[in-house]
C-alpha cells in the first residue's frame, strides 16, 4: 500500500515537532521585500523579520506558494510511490491552491488531491494533524481528504489587531471594511469565516479586546469535544500565553498549541495581532 504524504503551506504554523512526526511537506509562502525575496519561515523567521520590519522603510508583501515549488514537491512524493493529499489555505485569502491545481495538471493520473480549509493558521494545522493521524491509523487517500473537507465546518480562528492598517493595504480585510475610518484608532476583532477575513467588533482598549477574543471562543467552541486549540501571535507572545491560558481554563482542550505567524501572515495582520484558532468536535 503507498504511503500518503500530508502537503500544507507555511501559513498553518504546525510545530516543527508535529511535522516531522508526521512527515508533513511545508510549502513556503513568499515574502517580497524590495529586490529580495524570502521562503516563509525558511529564508527569514518571524524575530529576523519583525526585527526588520521596525526600521523598514520599504514594506514588504507576499506572494504565493509557487507552480513551480508545488510540481517539485508533488513530484518527489509520486517519484517515491507515495500519494498526496495537500490541505492549503483559503482560495479567498491567496492563489495557493491556484499554484497547486496547475501543478497537479502537470502530473495527470496519479494520486494527488486538493483541499481548501477555508482558513489559515493553526485552524488548517489541525485539519492537517487530523488528517495526518487518520491515515496514520489506516485511512486511505479518499478517507483523509472526506475528513478533512469535514473539518472545514469545525474549525475557527478569532483575532484582535492593533490596527487594521496591514490588513486593508494587503487587500485582505473583505467585510472587516466597514471597521476602517475611526477604528483605525480602536482594537478591531476580527474572524476567519466563510475563508474570508470578517469584522466582528471594536474596542477601546488592547485588554478588553483580548477578553473579548476568549469570550467569543467559547462562544463559538459551544462545548464541542475534543478540542484542539492554539493561538497565533504577531510578535506578541506573552498576550498569546494570557489568551491561551484563560480560555484553557474555561474549556479544557485536549490539546494546545502556542503558535506565532510566519512572517507573509504578519505583513499583513501587522506587528501585536493575537488570536486563537481552534479545530472543535472531531
Amino acid at each position: 500500500m503507498s504511503k500518503i504524504t500530508l502537503v500544507t503551506d507555511s501559513t498553518a504554523y504546525i510545530p516543527p515537532d508535529l511535522v516531522a512526526r508526521y512527515g508533513i511537506v511545508v510549502a513556503p509562502q513568499i515574502l517580497i521585500w524590495g529586490n529580495e525575496n524570502f521562503r516563509d519561515g525558511v529564508d527569514i523567521s518571524p524575530t529576523e523579520f519583525y526585527t526588520r520590519l521596525k526600521s523598514a522603510k520599504i514594506m514588504p508583501s507576499s506572494s504565493q506558494v509557487t507552480p513551480k515549488t508545488f510540481y517539485e514537491i508533488f513530484k518527489t512524493e509520486i517519484d517515491q510511490g507515495n500519494q498526496v493529499l495537500a490541505i492549503l489555505i483559503s482560495t479567498d485569502l491567496s492563489g495557493t491552491i491556484t499554484s497547486a491545481v496547475q501543478a497537479k495538471q502537470l502530473l495527470p493520473g496519479v494520486g494527488i488531491e486538493i483541499v481548501d480549509s477555508r482558513t489559515t493558521a493553526m485552524a488548517m494545522g489541525y485539519q492537517t494533524l487530523l488528517a495526518a493521524r487518520a491515515i496514520e491509523q489506516g485511512a486511505n487517500l479518499a478517507e483523509a481528504k472526506a475528513l478533512a473537507e469535514e473539518s472545514t465546518s469545525h474549525t475557527g480562528v478569532i483575532f484582535a489587531v492593533d490596527t487594521l492598517e496591514f490588513l486593508h493595504r494587503g487587500g485582505r480585510i473583505g467585510g472587516g471594511a466597514r471597521f476602517l475610518g475611526s477604528a483605525l484608532q480602536l482594537k478591531p476583532i476580527l474572524e476567519v469565516t466563510g475563508g474570508k477575513v470578517d469584522g466582528i467588533e471594536k474596542v477601546r482598549t488592547r485588554g478588553k479586546s483580548l477578553n473579548r477574543v476568549v469570550e467569543l471562543i467559547v462562544d463559538r467552541i459551544a462545548g464541542r469535544t475534543p478540542l484542539h486549540l492554539a493561538t497565533l501571535h504577531a510578535n506578541a507572545p506573552d498576550d498569546a500565553r494570557i489568551l491561551l491560558d484563560e480560555v484553557s481554563k474555561q474549556v479544557h482542550p485536549q490539546e494546545s498549541v502556542l503558535a506565532e505567524v510566519s512572517p507573509v501572515v504578519g505583513t499583513h495582520a501587522g506587528p501585536g495581532t493575537v488570536g486563537l484558532a481552534f479545530l472543535a468536535g472531531m
